[in-house]
């Protein structure tokens, strides 16, 4: 994200002697992406960010293909996921290609016993119930129903929950998630026409500094398995930092919708991309304003792309028989639209208040062994006319 930020104290220039005050030095880490050239930043550690005492097991969490190649719409009643204690465990990942994995997460306790970090994607988080604080190791981001926190990959972070009744939407980038190009001009400011700014963001706060020795355990998913590092400080150490590369948060409620006399295409909607993908966010507004519009979208051919919309709340105005937690696939290579009776039910309407999350891939995504679990098996069938 190109906005500078910086949170406690550092040295006046960068690769410099930066001395502790009762003797010693803090430790320099450059914490980047895309090797020297993507978004860094500069971390003061209190220790040596690198003292690893034990690797313990590794656990494999590739998903579990169910089919490889697929043409059917579907209709994923993600809610049926059942909640589990711990954060990782209750990560259910849905639909994968090699650029992006989806799915959901209905976690009910805290991370206390260990730190996480995803060393082969950046993440987003969709929070849909529940709230609490992002604590990572530049800072914490308080979140809450609504809130999207963009995660950059290598960060080391822990959730705390306020309470056990806990539901989100992920997704796995293995590329960087950056604000789509067509909103930033070239110094990377968000422009006049962009449907959020940087005031909206949610940056990064209150940094903790422990200066602590011990054990310290520390999951790392790689390449699709899970590591158990064991460290010798506190990963939370860092007295200091800068840079442009850092977790973040924005709310949905902050997306302003771009509308018009008839239908606006869903890139009007687009808030994140990553390499073959967009994200978009469906949220309340006013419908076309021309007198003979039709404020349902249209029918449209997916020829180039998965359609994924994970639908939060309000009246989905073009689909029948949705509610809150659900997810629709329409693969790429067959059209669709609205269901029937959608459009016509459309047709002078002045608003909708439907909120929802959309993941285009541009790339065929594979559902796994847990999104037949809760397809509902028959929507596909959905828009034939009673």
């Amino acid at each position: 994200m190109p906005v500078y930020h910086s949170l406690g104290k550092k040295p006046s220039k960068r690769h410099t002697i930066f001395e502790k005050p009762n003797g010693g030095y803090y430790y320099e880490q450059l914490f980047g992406t895309e090797g020297f050239h993507g978004m860094s930043s500069l971390l003061y550690h209190t220790h040596r960010p690198t003292e690893v005492k034990q690797v313990k097991e590794v656990i494999d969490l590739s998903p579990q293909i169910a089919e490889q190649k697929s043409l059917f719409s579907r209709k994923l009643l993600a809610f049926d996921i059942a909640p589990q204690d711990d954060f990782l465990k209750s990560r259910a990942p849905l639909l994968v290609n090699n650029d992006i994995h989806i799915g959901v997460a209905a976690p009910r306790k805290s991370m206390t016993s260990y730190f996480y970090k995803n060393a082969s994607a950046d993440e987003l988080l969709f929070i849909h119930r529940g709230s609490g604080k992002l604590k990572t190791f530049v800072g914490t981001i308080p979140f809450q129903y609504g809130d999207y926190l963009i995660i950059p990959r290598g960060m080391i972070y822990q959730i705390e929950f306020d309470a056990e009744d806990n539901r989100i939407l992920y997704a796995e980038s293995f590329s960087p998630i950056y604000t789509p190009k067509r909103y930033r001009n070239e110094f990377g400011q968000l422009l006049e026409h962009a449907p959020y700014c940087e005031r909206d963001l949610i940056l990064p706060q209150d940094l903790e500094t422990h200066d602590e020795r011990g054990e310290f355990v520390m999951k790392i998913k790689k390449q699709n398995n899970l590591y158990h590092y064991v460290y010798a400080t506190h990963p939370f150490d860092v007295i200091g930092w800068d840079g442009f590369n850092y977790p973040y948060g924005f709310s949905i409620h902050n997306f302003e919708p771009i509308t018009g006399r008839v239908h606006q295409p869903p890139p009007v909607h687009q808030t994140f991309e990553g390499h073959n993908f967009v994200v978009c966010s469906f949220c309340p507004r006013l419908y076309d304003y021309h007198p003979r519009s039709i404020p349902a979208p249209y029918n449209h051919s997916n020829i180039d792309s998965d359609e994924v919309i994970y639908y939060v709340d309000g009246d989905f105005m073009s689909r029948n028989d949705i509610g809150p937690g659900q997810i629709t696939l329409h693969p790429g290579g067959i059209p669709h639209g609205p269901h029937p009776g959608a459009m016509e039910r459309s047709i002078g309407k002045k608003e909708t208040k439907e909120l929802a999350v959309m993941i285009d891939t541009f790339h065929p995504l594979m559902p796994t062994t847990d999104a037949l679990r809760v397809d509902d098996g028959k929507y596909y069938k959905s828009w034939l006319s009673q």
